[in-house]
């Protein structure tokens, strides 16, 4: 795979492609404000306990949602050890959720310090590893990690990425992240309130954290202004990925038309997406959840109804991951395949269906088909979906030109 950085309509766009076919897009928001992953010390303004949560200002009238039940081990830096949580306590945050349409920024009191390998985390004082790690290297790489855990103050979470990872790799990496926890600690002690103390680059660049390493070979950009800031960044962060950054130039054959960006980003915008069977999926996100119809469209299959229906399923299931992935679609998905009459077809699409759905690097659950043989996929929110973060830069860029 191939990682693609460029700018179009002004926009940074980013496209992860597996020969030549987007994986993943995404649009970054130029804005000046606060960042995912940014710390700040912000001020406890009130607390709801009848829904178990408070309200902090990270800066002034800036108020984020704050889980009380995330509240573990909370830094705080002036009128703090408050037990439980007072009215005015000043902390430490991290936001970890962006504005989403009418609902506030999240943040966290469960700080992390993300490196390429290695995540250091203050909610979990335990060393654990991805999911998608195999057990037996699970048990290796945590094995190698262990001696590094605080069991009262910080743990790791060793990331995909470490696949194959050396103990000195692993050891590098430890010491940086450690050094920088330490560092931030003894800043918080003396920053005023509404400081951010640990400001995160752009999520366009911070996203090559979590490129694996055996999944691409190659980070590209034909904008030089790009290329000097990623070059500055892998250097600071991930000095043994330089040799993988290259700079495109050929006037005859620009990037965007070699790899077919502006039709890939088109294709992930639409709301039909056709099948080589000739059905196609309708997608349409809405304000609670995304639902994906499945249609047979043109395809014909003669009189075995239930054959025809279940190759058009079993496509649309593969093409379906691939979308949720390629549109960062999350939280409730609920798919309506092509009815099917037979218990054993249906075990087939929900099985392979899972299958697909496993090999996503974010989490993502297949919960059931219901009654109404509807299938219910859960998939762990991060960053907005794509139409949204396009969205959040045109609103931004009218509210420039409306200043």
């Amino acid at each position: 795979m191939e990682y693609m950085i460029t700018r179009m309509d002004g926009k940074i766009f980013s496209f992860l492609m597996d020969s030549k076919r987007a994986v993943e897009i995404h649009c970054d928001v130029q804005e000046q404000g606060p960042q995912i992953g940014s710390i700040y010390v912000g001020r406890i303004k009130n607390i709801a306990k009848n829904i178990g949560a408070a309200f902090v200002e990270i800066a002034p009238g800036e108020v984020c949602y704050l889980p009380l039940s995330e509240m573990k081990r909370p830094v705080y830096t002036r009128k703090g050890s408050s037990k439980p949580p007072q009215q005015g306590d000043e902390l430490l945050v991290q936001i970890s959720r962006g504005r989403i349409k009418s609902k506030a920024m999240s943040v966290t009191t469960n700080l992390t310090i993300s490196g390429k390998y290695l995540l250091l985390t203050t909610g979990n004082c335990s060393v654990c590893a991805s999911s998608k790690l195999s057990k037996a290297e699970k048990e290796r790489l945590t094995g190698l990690v262990a001696p590094y855990a605080d069991q009262e103050r910080y743990g790791w979470l060793v990331r995909t990425n470490a696949d194959g990872a050396g103990e000195e790799t692993l050891a590098a990496e430890a010491h940086q992240l450690q050094s920088r926890y330490e560092a931030l600690m003894e800043q918080a002690q003396y920053r005023t309130c509404y400081s951010c103390v640990l400001r995160r680059p752009d999520a366009w660049l911070t996203r090559l954290l979590g490129l694996y390493d055996r999944e691409c070979t190659a980070v590209r950009t034909d904008d030089e202004t790009l290329y000097e800031q990623i070059r500055a960044y892998l250097a600071q962060e991930q000095p043994d990925d330089l040799k993988r950054l290259a700079f495109y130039q050929d006037d005859l054959l620009p990037m965007k038309k070699l790899y077919s960006l502006e039709q890939a980003l088109s294709q992930a915008l639409s709301q039909r997406v056709w099948l080589d069977c000739g059905g196609y999926l309708v997608i349409q996100p809405t304000e609670a959840l995304t639902v994906i119809d499945v249609n047979s469209g043109k395809y014909e299959g003669g009189k075995k109804r239930e054959a025809a229906f279940l190759k058009i399923n079993l496509e649309a299931a593969a093409e379906i991951s691939r979308q949720l992935r390629l549109r960062n679609l999350s939280g409730i998905i609920i798919v309506d395949f092509i009815n099917m009459e037979e218990p054993s077809s249906n075990e087939l699409l929900l099985g392979t269906l899972a299958d697909y759905l496993h090999c996503d690097p974010v989490r993502t659950v297949l919960v059931e088909m219901t009654k109404l043989s509807l299938v219910e996929i859960t998939r762990r929110r991060g960053e907005p979906p794509l139409f949204e973060q396009i969205n959040q830069q045109k609103n931004s860029e009218k509210s420039i030109q409306n200043s």
